[in-house]
């Protein structure tokens, strides 16, 4: 029998400061994260991130916790649900770091009977920060259990019809008639990052059109696959050229792919345009990073900046046409002729 793994980053356990640490030291130990020597890490780790940042994130996800919990989760959790309504296979939640864990949705898949499992990291562009370090640590998991179930991952799926249609029919729902500007705010990553998935080890960030050009590098490029997402979506939507953007979140240092979100919305009152929308791609469940980075932080920098109207369109999270697209990519049967 065939399960489904849906796998998410992760969140806080409870909005209590010991969560919060616990949370930020095993995110940011991953080396696939932060991606330094181990004593660097840990020093940077253990000694300034997490005593320094732990009150601030802690602040942050107070003002979208939500009855049910970590939003993330709530929404992965629902979205799962919908999912399973559509499918007699088994439907299970993990998330990367903290809980529910893979090891234990592995578990319960199992136990039911599945010998094959179709694994989904929620992450619709690659990254080693997300993509590959979930996959290994399925990878990890499966190997401790008694039975070893045959594992299916889908990797990415940026460009794929069915998320494009889900997305951009997203954005149509809720960009205003009179929107000026639609910016595309994608997670940030370190440059340095797309350098090392880089399988030919020659093209990544060595000129400025190298996202432009299909090689053996695109399925690993991330800033490439959240340009082609977002190029899509804009034909889909039959966005003018002057009326979208794309720009980066979440940075923690220098060397993080640009322009930065952070800057961008607080320019574009100068450069008249005042009613603004802002989508978050690269996430499919509202979070802390698209509910209180951006609906709520960037919508009060914007109107400091002079802007007038701040639209946060939501992520999928359990939207039809997104469910659809899951249906069609993790259940078999939903491919075949009726």
């Amino acid at each position: 029998m065939n399960g489904i793994l849906l796998i998410n980053l992760g969140s806080p356990k409870s909005l209590e400061l010991k969560s919060v640490r616990a949370y930020l030291k095993e995110f940011l130990s991953d080396d696939l994260v932060i991606d330094l020597p181990k004593i660097a890490q840990q020093l940077l780790v253990n000694l300034i991130i997490v005593p320094f940042r732990s009150s601030k994130t802690l602040h942050a996800y107070s003002t979208v916790w939500t009855d049910d919990g970590s939003p993330l989760i709530a929404r992965t959790m629902a979205m799962a649900k919908a999912l399973a309504l559509r499918t007699d296979q088994p439907v299970e939640v993990a998330m990367r770091y903290q809980e529910p864990s893979i090891r234990d949705a592995l578990a319960r898949l199992v136990a039911l009977g599945c010998d094959e499992i179709s694994v989904l990291p929620l992450y619709p562009h690659y990254a080693m920060s997300t993509s590959l370090t979930t996959r290994l640590a399925v990878e990890a998991e499966v190997e401790l259990l008694p039975a070893k179930p045959k594992l299916a991952f889908t990797d990415s799926f940026y460009a794929d019809a069915g998320y494009i249609k889900a997305l951009a029919e997203r954005i149509k729902a809720d960009l205003p008639a009179d929107y000026d500007y639609l910016l595309f705010s994608y997670h940030g990553l370190p440059e340095r990052h797309l350098v090392k998935t880089d399988p030919t080890g020659s093209h990544c960030m060595k000129t400025d059109d190298c996202c432009q050009v299909d090689c053996a590098a695109r399925p690993y490029c991330y800033k490439a696959q959240v340009l082609q997402t977002s190029a899509l979506c804009a034909q889909y939507l039959d966005l003018p050229a002057d009326k979208w953007g794309v720009a980066f979140q979440s940075r923690i240092g220098p060397g993080w792919l640009q322009p930065f979100t952070d800057e961008v919305v607080k320019a574009l009152p100068s450069e008249g345009h005042k009613n603004i929308a802002v989508v978050c791609p690269s996430f499919v469940a509202d979070c802390l990073e698209t509910l209180e980075e951006v609906s709520l932080r960037a919508r009060e920098d914007f109107i400091e900046a002079g802007g007038e109207h701040f639209t946060y369109i939501p992520c999928l999270n359990e939207d039809s046409l997104w469910i659809d697209y899951l249906e069609s990519l993790l259940v078999p049967s939903a491919l075949s002729p009726n």
